[in-house]
């Protein structure tokens, strides 16, 4: 019994955590805690990017828990809208956390979720366990930049967008054509060429059509 005893005092002492998984949307944010399997979880909900109510609510967890300020905390979200901020913030302030991607959890086709394709709190909170105990599988950690690497980034993010932004565009202009008989080269001299383009019988684009074009 003695062997027994001790070393399950040593592995509570090595792996005790307070877990923490939140669940981001705009105007709301919701907040699971756990200290481990089996335990039932402290469920809150806050008003999003609050920082303020975020620290209150880890501290009111380690008290609901009755554990330290030395006992760390192991967080997780899923990648999306808010990006890397809130996982910069939380490591600022102690906190290991984890981005996940999102298309790297496994859900069940029978229970899809509806509306929206974000985990629900809980079950994000039972797999961020899983996942410390030794489940690497159980999703996808997302590598996060640096700040300055995150930055570098802008210029050919802001290029693709313009590059989709102009195919966008193009098709457009194409399916107003196609919608008069007219198929022609959308180039850079686009322009000029449009002053010389006929209809069926002969008659320049209409007016309106050709305002819409230059527009576009």
């Amino acid at each position: 019994m003695e062997p027994e005893t001790t070393c399950k005092r040593n592995d509570t002492t090595e792996k005790m955590r307070l877990y923490m998984a939140m669940e981001l949307s705009q105007n709301e944010w919701k907040l699971g805690f756990s200290v481990g399997p089996g335990q039932a979880p402290r469920l809150r909900s806050m008003p999003g990017r609050a920082l303020g109510v975020l620290l209150e609510e880890i501290r009111l967890a380690r008290e609901r828990f009755g554990i330290g300020k030395d006992v760390e905390v192991a967080s997780c979200y899923e990648a999306g809208r808010d990006g890397f901020w809130l996982h910069r913030y939380l490591e600022a302030q102690g906190v290991k956390n984890l981005v996940v991607d999102s298309a790297s959890i496994e859900v069940s086709r029978r229970f899809r979720r509806v509306k929206t394709d974000r985990m629900d709190v809980g079950k994000l909170l039972g797999m961020l366990m899983r996942y410390h105990l030794g489940e690497k599988k159980v999703w996808s950690v997302v590598h996060v930049p640096s700040a300055g690497a995150e930055d570098e980034r802008q210029l050919h993010r802001e290029m693709m967008a313009l590059k989709r932004e102009r195919t966008r565009h193009i098709n457009r202009v194409k399916g107003l054509l196609a919608g008069q008989g007219v198929v022609i080269e959308v180039g850079s001299g686009f322009m000029e060429e449009i002053g010389a383009v006929r209809l069926w019988d002969n008659s320049p684009l209409p007016g309106r059509l050709r305002k819409r074009l230059e527009r576009e």
